[in-house]
């Protein structure tokens, strides 16, 4: 992956630079959708505690402090150095690399050939994590995000016949299990009701892969109460209503996506939700 070009993030970022305590400051905000948590001395001891293979416990607050300087990196639009030093850092950094791939590929890499290669790596790091860390949460997120995604470059008909689906779905259930309150995981398994429900229509949906329009909804309205103010969150809604009614919905998807595009992000990925938003209304 590190011949592969990464195209810059493309907004004005000074306000999204969270030096020194900034970022802990910050943190609830910027991970509300997320739900991670900080990575200080003591979070990092516990992970360390639990999974001694991963580091001496005595490294705890230098491991810390390399892990927030990644973050630092992914907030401010600096996805290739955030994916490398999260990647440095292996399990303990998986879900900074991951994130900052699959973000940086979902809105900045234009080869589909690529895109798919870059999935695969940030499900691999997922999955790596997961096995050295499997109670946390963002591990098995990314997981459902990296397959999904590629699940859409390949086709859904191509996910739901190769077990693909059955994977995210696995995942995302797993997330929310771990963490209730992760709008981003409630998003995605909208998501997955609503690409499903598209592609096969709501009976079959229903009774063969146990989706459903309802359930979609039902996750939106989660998400939309746990983060109101992330773009990401009517982005998602409006795509989520286009799949489910197509038409019928098309207002009710418009007023989505210019709330999205109205909303002021507080780092590099609210801004690109943004901007993807308005350019579903312009």
């Amino acid at each position: 992956m590190a011949k592969s070009k990464w195209a810059p993030f493309p907004h004005a970022n000074k306000a999204f630079d969270y030096a020194g305590p900034k970022l802990e400051k910050a943190w609830d905000k910027l991970h509300a959708g997320d739900q991670e948590p900080y990575p200080d001395a003591d979070r990092i001891g516990k992970l360390l505690k639990a999974n001694p293979k991963l580091g001496k416990a005595g490294d705890a607050a230098r491991l810390a402090e390399a892990l927030a300087e990644a973050w630092r990196a992914y907030h401010r639009g600096d996805f290739e150095q955030a994916h490398a030093e999260g990647a440095a850092l292996g399990p303990l950094g998986a879900v900074v690399a991951g994130k900052a791939m699959g973000i940086h590929a979902t809105y900045l890499v234009e080869d589909p050939k690529e895109k798919l290669k870059r999935f695969e790596t940030v499900a691999g790091l997922a999955e790596a994590a997961i096995a050295a860390l499997p109670k946390e949460a963002n591990a098995h997120y990314f997981r459902a995000f990296a397959l999904g995604r590629y699940s859409q470059l390949i086709s859904i008909a191509k996910a739901l016949s190769g077990g693909l689906a059955a994977k995210v779905k696995e995942s995302l259930d797993t997330t929310l299990k771990l963490a209730p309150k992760h709008a981003e995981a409630h998003l995605a398994t909208a998501m997955y009701h609503a690409e499903i429900v598209a592609k096969v229509g709501g009976m079959l949906a229903g009774l063969t892969y146990g989706a459903k329009a309802a359930t979609a909804e039902e996750h939106l309205k989660a998400a939309q109460k746990l983060c109101p103010d992330a773009p990401v969150v009517w982005l998602e809604t409006g795509n989520a209503l286009l799949l489910l009614y197509g038409d019928k919905r098309e207002d009710d998807a418009a007023q989505a996506f210019a709330k999205a595009s109205k909303l002021k992000p507080i780092e590099a990925m609210q801004a690109l939700d943004a901007a993807l938003a308005k350019s579903h209304i312009e």
